[in-house]
């Protein structure tokens, strides 16, 4: 438990609730990317699903994105790209799943989790849910998420985040953008919208939803083989020193 957690429980309704938990704010070591990417395939695969909510646990951060301690672990390319991966195949996976996903956003979204957010289907989060993209500020760049982030929000507000990689931004500019479908000023008023939305989805025709979502994702055929492209140059990037002293100062500064 301390190492943390992907777990899901089907109700029976069909909707699938998958939650994921770190004690380092939700972050994701290779473990959990691992763990996560199979379990929403396995929901993918599942006929009783009829959709997903994906959450994390506790009421502070959605996700921090990539492990800290697992980056500056990174000796070899080959390492770096095989964590880096670890992401394509989560995005992957909620890509090719037939299932609409509702996230439910209760906290900050950094970098991974901010992919995670933009690639949902339906993302629904609480005032306070802010974002940020911090991969230049620790040396690397936002290579794999990038393309379900300029997919969701188009290509002048991902350079907005990519560019100032220090910067917040609130819930309601990524409302505006269009990273997230509902925003609400509590998490009982988001849960209730969850809630309903997921009833509603279970009950509907799922060979038109999983129509719907190929329609969708268009475009994106191409994904397994762009995103472990991407995963490539971040697996470069993260052996270069300028990244090793900007995680490290980062890590203290956290800490």
């Amino acid at each position: 438990m301390s190492a943390g957690y992907v777990k899901s429980h089907i109700d029976h309704n069909g909707v699938n609730t998958i939650e994921f938990f770190h004690p380092q704010s939700n972050s994701l070591p290779a473990r959990l990317l691992e763990d996560l990417a199979q379990t929403i395939h396995g929901a993918g695969n599942d006929e009783d699903t009829k959709v997903i909510v994906l959450r994390s646990a506790g009421e502070k951060a959605f996700c921090a994105g990539a492990s800290f301690d697992e980056l500056v672990a990174i000796k070899t390319q080959e390492e770096g790209t095989q964590f880096f991966s670890g992401f394509a195949h989560v995005l992957n996976a909620m890509r090719t799943c037939p299932q609409f996903i509702i996230s439910r956003i209760q906290g900050k979204c950094v970098g991974g989790g901010v992919g995670i957010a933009a690639a949902s289907d339906y993302a629904i989060a609480v005032e306070g849910a802010d974002v940020k993209l911090s991969e230049l500020a620790v040396g690397i760049g936002p290579f794999v998420v990038g393309p379900a982030v300029e997919r969701k929000i188009g290509l002048a507000g991902f350079e907005s985040l990519a560019i100032d990689a220090t910067m917040w931004r609130n819930a309601e500019w990524a409302k505006k953008k269009g990273l997230f479908s509902e925003l609400h000023a509590s998490i009982d008023e988001m849960d209730e919208s969850i809630q309903r939305l997921s009833y509603n989805l279970a009950h509907s025709n799922p060979h038109a939803m999983a129509e719907m979502k190929k329609m969708f994702w268009k475009g994106t055929e191409n994904w397994d083989t762009l995103l472990h492209q991407r995963a490539v140059i971040s697996g470069r990037l993260v052996l270069s020193q300028h990244t090793r002293s900007a995680i490290e100062k980062f890590k203290a500064k956290v800490k």
